[in-house]
């Protein structure tokens, strides 16, 4: 499966947020997540396994208890069923690779 960007829809999921879902399998997706600098992406958690990666921009990433900032270039990865957030310090492009995929984005 090929996932072209300008072929690719883009969904608002909230205020100043919007995510693209780039390509899936059953067991895999990618998806690209653009935030307005202040848009916040709640607390919350899935029983999906996380890894994302900073493009451009800045994060405030809350995983469990502890907050990093995390600026282009800097990953993170959050356990299945472990609260996570972010709150955008910039306009930022993230990559968030989900295992298994996320049928609820679907």
């Amino acid at each position: 499966m090929f996932g072209i960007n300008e072929e690719t829809e883009k969904k608002n999921i909230g205020e100043g947020t919007t995510r693209k879902i780039m390509t899936y399998s059953e067991n895999l997706m990618l998806c690209e997540l653009t935030f307005e600098k202040g848009a916040v992406g709640a607390m919350h958690s899935h029983p999906h396994e996380q890894i994302g990666y900073i493009v451009s921009g800045s994060l405030e990433v809350t995983i469990g208890d502890e907050k990093r900032i995390l600026k282009a270039g800097d990953t993170y990865q959050t356990a299945p069923n472990v609260p996570h957030g972010v709150v955008a310090l910039e306009d930022t492009k993230l990559l968030d690779v989900f295992t298994p995929m996320r049928k609820d984005f679907l």
